[in-house]
């Protein structure tokens, strides 16, 4: 870990935080860079990340701006693209791999996965073709100004996390982005890459995060279940 640090000398006020060396030879997959995942894109390449594959058939447009952090000469550019860009002017040496296209059982994918779409139906078909392989996951999902962040780290969460991946018709109303902030997408993808840290740190990660901003309200679904055990 010292001599990435030396090697890389914008990463010293990270170090005892986050494993530069569990960081190399790991790829990180971001399925969807909207609100959410171009955040995550964008604080993985903060942290260290030598690999990173991106993952959204989608291009950016005017809306995207104002909820997504895109830049005004990014309309009409490939969401992948314009990440990848991005990416490159945190750090030019990360290795870069974009896939203009929807997340198929085909697409290679790394060890540590991101999921930021925007349905329960493809969270769910994402998840039947990966969870084998994959060694971190998280899920991030947002309406408004409230968030649900999910995560898997090796057996954690295992169990818990197809219990969330109800039927679409049970989903509220609307997709999980159809009213969202910059702010609240950005709160999230650190939320997500905190959990991600932990995780390459060793320690327990959290597998079921709720934050709603406008009521204050932070919950763990872990720590309601053993509140709810003890009464």
């Amino acid at each position: 870990m010292r001599n990435a640090v030396i090697d890389n000398p914008r990463l010293i006020r990270q170090q005892g935080l986050v494993p530069s060396d569990r960081l190399v030879g790991l790829t990180a997959t971001v399925i969807g860079v909207g609100a959410i995942g171009r955040q995550v894109a964008l604080q993985l390449a903060a942290i260290g990340a030598r690999s990173i594959q991106l993952i959204d058939f989608d291009s950016v447009d005017e809306t995207n701006i104002t909820t997504q952090g895109y830049l005004a000469s990014d309309v009409g550019t490939l969401k992948v693209e314009a990440t990848s860009d991005a990416v490159r002017q945190i750090d030019a040496d990360i290795q870069i791999d974009t896939i203009n296209d929807r997340f198929r059982p085909r697409h290679s994918t790394g060890e540590a996965i991101f999921c930021c779409v925007d349905s329960i139906s493809a969270r769910t078909a994402i998840w039947r073709s990966v969870n084998t392989g994959c060694q971190f996951w998280a899920d991030g999902r947002m309406l408004g100004e409230t968030m649900r962040i999910l995560c898997v780290g090796n057996d954690t969460g295992r169990s818990h996390y197809p219990t969330t991946l109800f039927h679409q018709s049970e989903a509220q109303q609307g997709q999980c982005t159809a009213r969202s902030t910059l702010y609240t997408a950005n709160i999230a993808a650190g939320l997500i890459l905190h959990q991600f840290t932990r995780w390459l740190r060793g320690f327990p990660i959290d597998q079921d995060l709720t934050l709603n901003l406008l009521a204050s309200e932070f919950v763990s679904a872990e720590a309601e279940a053993s509140s709810a055990a003890v009464t």
